[in-house]
């Protein structure tokens, strides 16, 4: 079994910023790139930030020079420092990783999968 669990939503009021954090455990060899997305109501699923085990990054426009992403291989978790948020950044905010796990066949190798977690809510709101 391989879990993602993000943390650090909330209320905030315009301007202000949320640290948020998806650690991922389990059978895990190794966790290759980690995304954030968010979905806010009616509307789809958006990529925010991504990152790749070295460190390359991208980011949507609407993220670029507010937020930014980051992460710590020892603790398999993956950071996004939000800033000068805006009501329009109100979404559930989803954790998305590809990671190997230790499950092994001797036809197909080390496992690997996309593993979403349950999300964190934010709220920008004055």
């Amino acid at each position: 079994q391989v879990q993602l669990v993000e943390s650090g939503g909330g209320l905030v009021q315009p301007g202000g910023s949320l640290r948020l954090s998806c650690a991922a455990s389990g059978r895990i060899r190794s966790v290759n790139s980690m995304t954030w997305y968010r979905q806010a109501p009616g509307k789809q699923r958006e990529l925010v930030a991504g990152i790749t085990s070295g460190g390359n990054t991208n980011y949507a426009d609407s993220a670029k020079g507010r937020f930014t992403i980051s992460r710590d291989n020892a603790k398999n978790t993956v950071y996004l420092q939000t800033n000068s948020l805006e009501p329009e950044d109100t979404a559930v905010y989803y954790c998305n990783a590809d990671i190997t796990t230790t499950y092994f066949s001797l036809s197909s190798g080390f496992k690997r999968e996309t593993y979403w977690g349950p999300g964190t809510q934010v709220t920008v709101s004055s």
